[in-house]
């Protein structure tokens, strides 16, 4: 962000994901999203993410009944999904898990999933 990272980061910033399908429909391990309302912090798991030149962090998700799944079957190439990721504010949603899972419907034969998923910042 050159000369503007300073002031940029004395605002609101989000890390807003874009995720999207690839040369078929995503019916094979479709991808679900956490109500964030239902997570509780408890339920994030602090995991690292060694690599040679640094270290970062993600969270996981332990398993609460009282957590809400939603997910968006058959999503084409030309759909995408955005994902807040992470949120500056702690007075707003600030992480919205997300997985693929292995969906039971799914008939036999299905290709395999082909997606992408890049990362923005939004600042505020």
């Amino acid at each position: 962000m050159g000369e503007q990272a300073e002031a940029l980061l004395k605002r609101r910033a989000a890390i807003i994901n874009v995720w999207r399908p690839i040369h078929h429909v995503a019916r094979d391990w479709p991808l679900a999203f956490a109500d964030a309302r239902t997570v509780a912090p408890d339920d994030l798991i602090e995991q690292d993410l060694i690599f040679p030149h640094r270290k970062g962090e993600i969270y996981g998700v332990a398993f609460n009944p009282n957590q809400r799944w939603l997910f968006a079957p058959d999503l084409a190439p030309d759909e995408a999904v955005l994902i807040k990721c992470w949120d500056s504010d702690p007075d707003v949603a600030r992480f919205t898990p997300h997985t693929g899972f292995e969906d039971p419907t799914t008939p036999p034969g299905t290709p395999p999933r082909e997606s992408i998923e890049f990362r923005t910042i939004a600042f505020f």
